[in-house]
């Protein structure tokens, strides 16, 4: 049930495929630099279009498993991948997960990222009843945060020295939640 196919503007947001690997690997190689410290798992498994094919194997039984959602955002007009929303640890005990982002560097500032992260929560919280979505920010990127908040994110509490970048500075992460009721 993980799969959607939601159209915004010139945008399309539909789950990662098998036999997207060299489309994901250019999304992540072309953002690299800027993707390195929160991303890192992604960027390291990602290093050359062999592995990035390999981790998009890996990915498709985590997606069976219900483990993860890879959520790729796809220029229409030029068959792009220009940004991801992931669903990832999952707890589906409370039913309770965290979502990341991000876009890629030339669609910046156009609310393409605000967009899609509305459009997954709301997918999530039919699809899946999820109780609680967090996001973890780091507590100086102001375009996640601002991504977060205009979603209806509320800060939950910032975490001192709560991650380790790739160049080995400890960082604040701010904690952004939402919270969802449903009647049963």
């Amino acid at each position: 049930m993980c799969s959607l196919n939601i159209a915004f503007r010139h945008f399309k947001i539909d789950v990662l495929k098998p036999n997207q690997g060299e489309a994901f690997f250019n999304l992540i190689d072309s953002n690299r630099a800027r993707l390195e410290d929160f991303f890192a798992g992604t960027v390291s498994k990602t290093k050359t279009l062999k592995d990035t094919i390999g981790y998009c194997k890996e990915i498709q039984q985590r997606i069976k498993d219900k483990s993860y959602f890879p959520y790729l955002i796809i220029d229409i007009n030029t068959n792009t991948f220009i940004g991801l929303v992931d669903v990832k640890n999952i707890d589906w005990n409370v039913p309770k997960a965290e979502l990341g982002y991000f876009i890629d560097i030339n669609y910046e500032g156009q609310g393409v990222i605000s967009k899609a992260l509305k459009h997954v929560v709301e997918y999530l919280t039919v699809a899946y009843k999820f109780r609680k979505l967090l996001c973890r920010v780091g507590s100086k990127n102001e375009g996640s945060i601002h991504v977060a908040l205009k979603n209806n994110f509320e800060l939950e509490g910032s975490i001192r020295s709560d991650y380790k970048t790739t160049k080995g500075e400890i960082v604040d992460l701010n904690y952004y939640g939402r919270v969802f009721s449903y009647n049963n």
